[in-house]
């Protein structure tokens, strides 16, 4: 093979490592590991990878197993850089880390993606705890592990909130867990999986309160819209989340949300080049926008790398299909509840519940791990379908 000179080869940047932006690293270097023309860099903040599946095990002090971004890219021909990013110039084709190193590319792709939304509530961003990454996982450790007894306000009752709350409760079962949120905690899912939500809640003496909305967070307690307050010792905000305001600041085509519009290719509508995975992008099916989730956001990683394949190779790519599976939310360490549903994540009346969910949604969680040794594996023309979801898959990259 002729030699590749550096103004020659073809830059692939990766902007997040979260599940999305892995599975695109992993997927395109494998494939083209033993090609000179192309080189794909990783860029991440962290060099341990981020279990969001797990970050309210570890926001209560319990141990999970530390996986290395570099280890996981051995093999694979794909180099890391640590750091944050903090510009991206669509037009220049540039990136700038840490304000002081440029990183140029040909093809990106953007995955950095969604953090709690702490902006939209006075005080949320100064008192409030946070589920974004393992630094603030960490630091609610830390207090939750100082408390003693007292009252722990978690703001948000959707799915993230009812796990953290349980596992809260669980853990420490000497202070009072109280649950915040517009609706009750499992509103989306079947009446039977409803249902053994507030019995575990309730077996683990999670106070509820749905129908309330907090309008500000206090360093002691939270205020509600109705006047009243309550007090707290620690708060946790996990209701509704932003994306970095970096895609709009590039000049990319964004939705109110800030996130990335695809086309069906999962390329940005205004600059081709770029390509968006995971939940920083706003990817339409047939039923809607796809919502961030480990379930999608492999998918939509693995699905970019095989269109920039395919672009590279002179032709045009595939649209993007997903249909979801199922929502499995833990409920402590030995208690779960998994709803199967429609490709539209609509709930199916099919669920799993107690030690049985538990041991699936175990299972589920530790699935990316044998998933990316099995993309390293793959050959140049192999094709690859990620655990969990309906994916209309690409039979070949050629």
């Amino acid at each position: 093979m002729r030699a590749t000179t550096t103004a020659q080869r073809h830059e692939v940047l990766v902007l997040g490592a979260g599940y999305a932006g892995l599975s695109a690293a992993i997927q395109l270097a494998a494939r083209t590991r033993r090609r000179g023309d192309l080189r794909v860099t990783l860029v991440n903040p962290y060099e341990t990878f981020t279990e969001r599946l797990r970050l309210h095990m570890t926001a209560t002090g319990q141990k999970t197993a530390a996986m290395s971004i570099p280890e996981l890219l051995d093999g694979t021909g794909a180099r890391f850089v640590q750091g944050w990013v903090t510009a991206v110039d669509a037009e220049a084709k540039t990136v700038r880390i840490d304000d002081d190193r440029v990183l140029r590319y040909d093809t990106l792709v953007y995955g950095l993606g969604g953090v709690a939304d702490t902006t939209a509530v006075p005080g949320a961003d100064d008192h409030a705890y946070t589920l974004d990454g393992p630094e603030g996982a960490a630091l609610l450790a830390d207090r939750l592990a100082r408390l003693g007894r007292g009252t722990v306000v978690v703001g948000g009752s959707g799915l993230t909130g009812v796990e953290a709350a349980a596992e809260i409760a669980e853990r420490y079962p000497e202070l009072q867990v109280v649950l915040l949120g517009r609706r009750e905690p499992g509103a989306s899912l079947h009446p039977k999986a409803k249902a053994h939500v507030d019995a575990a809640l309730a077996r683990l003496g999670v106070r509820v309160r749905s129908g309330v909305e907090v309008v500000k967070v206090l360093p002691d307690g939270v205020e509600l819209a109705d006047g009243s307050g309550i007090p707290a010792d620690a708060v946790l905000w996990t209701s509704g989340t932003r994306v970095p305001p970096l895609a709009a600041a590039a000049g990319l085509t964004v939705d109110e949300r800030g996130r990335v519009v695809t086309d069906g290719a999962l390329r940005s509508v205004s600059h081709p080049d770029v390509y968006a995975v995971g939940d920083a992008a706003a990817i339409r099916q047939g039923y809607g926008v796809l919502h961030g989730t480990c379930q999608s956001g492999m998918p939509t990683g693995v699905h970019a790398a095989l269109s920039i394949l395919r672009v590279l190779g002179g032709k045009e790519p595939k649209p993007f299909r997903f249909g979801y599976y199922h929502t499995p939310v833990s409920l402590g360490r030995n208690d779960a509840v998994v709803q199967f549903t429609h490709p539209d994540d609509s709930p199916r009346r099919i669920v799993l519940t107690g030690k049985r969910a538990a041991k699936y949604k175990e299972a589920v969680s530790a699935a990316p791990w044998p998933t990316f040794a099995r993309m390293k594996k793959m050959p140049a023309s192999g094709a690859f379908w990620p655990h969990g979801g309906r994916y209309t898959r690409t039979r070949s990259a050629k």
